[in-house]
């Protein structure tokens, strides 16, 4: 087998390695990240039964058992407990020094995804660099922010691309543009770093 032919089976090879990672790595990727949630909330209730050849657990029971515990702790306080003592509990928790703090924050935030007033629902782009016009895709969480004193000013949330983070701008609204996309596809452009938006 002379030179050139050797080279073509490389470069085949090398295509199929390529066409191959492009199917493998997305699904293992997605899939890794999901058994990593499965794994991190079934944790949290694992239960170890005993038997003759040692000590066992059945994977998702703890799952259900956290699934199914947030269900019933919601319809304890949707159908069983009066208003008055759901507010009561709240206020409780709340005069809590330093527990307060991560109470509201973790309320706000899972209710901002989750609950009647959803706040990361608007994507935006706004100019971080007037002069070379340089621009920033994120979710305007706040349409005022006058409790800091600040007026016309908006609240923008840009999460970072491949990663569980992101940054809090304040922004004069003058500055801010509304995209004329939905969550998720403003969410698939920042967090695959522009290159994935919309269905092709």
């Amino acid at each position: 087998m002379n030179e050139s032919k050797i080279t073509a089976v490389a470069q085949r090879l090398f295509n199929y390695f390529v066409r191959g990672l492009l199917f493998v790595a997305p699904v293992g990727l997605t899939l890794l990240l999901l058994f990593s949630a499965f794994d991190t909330l079934d944790g949290l209730f694992r239960f170890n039964f005993e038997s003759q050849d040692g000590k066992y657990f059945i994977p998702g029971l703890g799952l259900v058992t956290v699934i199914t515990g947030t269900m019933l702790i919601g319809f304890i306080f949707t159908v069983l407990l009066p208003q008055t003592i759901q507010i009561w509990i709240e206020k409780g928790i709340q005069n809590l020094p330093l527990v307060k703090i991560f109470y509201s924050a973790f309320k706000d935030l899972i209710s901002a995804f989750v609950g009647d007033k959803k706040k990361f629902n608007r994507p935006v782009v706004f100019v971080v660099n007037i002069e070379a016009n340089i621009k920033k895709v994120g979710l305007k969480t706040r349409t005022e922010v006058d409790i800091v004193g600040l007026s016309e000013t908006v609240a923008v949330y840009c999460p970072h691309s491949y990663a569980f983070s992101g940054e809090l701008f304040l922004v004069p609204a003058a500055l801010v543009s509304e995209l004329n996309l939905t969550t998720s596809e403003a969410m698939k452009m920042i967090v695959s770093g522009g290159v994935s938006i919309k269905e092709e």
